[in-house]
Order: structure tokens, then sequence, then C-alpha cells
């Protein structure tokens, strides 16, 4: 049987992975900047903000339900945060957790952060946390052979139920 699974939408972080360098973008390229800076937030996938991070939608999800958290300011290093910032980054990843867990029901997460390019840090200049849904099986033959990854929801359908959820 030959099928074929046609995921267009992974041509643009393809086609752009491969420019990312080891040197950080300044923040006027900088996607989250450019975001945090607009009002539009569905345009920039934004789901909430607070007084120091924003909560942006993976647009590339390595699951359904990835987000990311990050500060409001264009950091690139644990060591630029003050505590006042750090702590309100933590209470927001906990903060998605909780509504993640409300509205999707997942098994367990991977909740982690890259620091630099050689960590797997696709945006170098601005530090984030990704928070990663998991559920009991949603690893299956697609990525080991086909090293391609089904998501189940849209984003917009997932956005829609976050922001609802914040409410």
């Amino acid at each position: 049987m030959n099928e074929r699974l046609w995921a267009p939408w992974r041509l643009e972080y393809i086609a752009s992975a491969a420019q990312v360098s080891d040197t950080p973008k300044p923040s006027s390229e900088c996607f989250l900047c450019q975001g945090v800076a607009d009002t539009n937030d569905p345009q920039h996938l934004i789901a909430h903000r607070t007084r120091h991070s924003v909560v942006v939608l993976n647009k590339f999800p390595y699951n359904n339900g990835h987000l990311l958290v990050a500060p409001n300011a264009h950091l690139a290093t644990m060591d630029e945060l003050n505590e006042e910032v750090l702590l309100d980054l933590q209470l927001t990843v906990r903060h998605m957790m909780r509504q993640i867990t409300k509205i999707m029901k997942p098994d367990g997460y991977n909740v982690g952060l890259n620091l630099g390019r050689i960590a797997g840090a696709g945006l170098p200049g601005h530090l984030h946390w990704h928070i990663v849904p998991r559920w009991n099986g949603d690893t299956n033959f697609m990525p080991v052979l086909a090293q391609t990854k089904v998501i189940s929801q849209s984003l917009e359908a997932f956005y829609d139920l976050l922001v609802e959820s914040l409410k």
C-alpha cells in the first residue's frame, strides 16, 4: 500500500531550520518579540500574556498542545532574568499546565528549555520554555519509520480551546 500523509505546512519549518545559525537573532527579527510588540494575538498565536511573559502556541509542535512560555524581553540566558521575571515565567508555566490538564487531560508532560543552538535551541536569542503534553501511546510507528509526527488537532482549534479556558 502506498499511502501518503501530506503536511505542506511543515515546509516552512524545514526551509527555515536550515537557515538557523549560532548567532542569536536581534529582537527585530525575533518572532516572539514581534508578537509581544503587536496587539493581534491570534495572528501571532499568543494565547496568554502576563506582566513579564507571553504564551505562544508552537507553530511547529512536537505534539498536540505544545506551548512556548517566554519572557516579554529579548533575553537569551537564565542569568539575564531577574527574580521577579523568573518567578512570573515559572508561575505561567504552571498555570498553562493546569489549563492543558483541564482541557486535554494528558498523561504527562515534557517541560524544558534548550539553551544554545547545540542544545537544540531554534531561537537561541530569546529564552523560552517548552510545554509538551504527552499521552500514553502518543508515539507510534510514524515518527520511527516515516520520520513524521501526526498532530491530531489544528493550531486554530487548540488556540480557541485554550483561550476560552483562560477566561
